[in-house]
């Protein structure tokens, strides 16, 4: 687990984790993510909300708010940064 805090107008790069679910609980703020094959769908999550994503689901996170999200994320692998995979090197691959 971790504790992410994502600055106002703060956003991730497009990826995916290949072998890892993800799991999401909100503490502070809202965020909002991109997901889906092509980043298709949009979801806002605020302080409170929990929500969970599928291994290999291509998402990205960002906060279009003036305020700072804060989130407690969890994911199935002790080494979550292991299986992360960038939207562009697997566009490439």
């Amino acid at each position: 687990m971790h504790l992410l805090e994502m600055p106002p107008g703060g956003e991730a790069k497009p990826h995916y984790h290949e072998a890892q679910e993800t799991a999401i609980f909100m503490l502070e703020g809202t965020a909002e993510f991109k997901h889906g094959p092509k980043l298709e769908h949009v979801d806002r999550v605020s302080a409170g909300d929990f929500t969970y994503i599928l291994a290999g689901v291509p998402h990205q996170p960002y906060n279009p708010t003036d305020s700072v999200a804060r989130a407690v994320i969890a994911r199935t692998d002790p080494n979550e940064q292991e299986s992360v995979v960038l939207l562009e090197e697997a566009a490439a691959k």
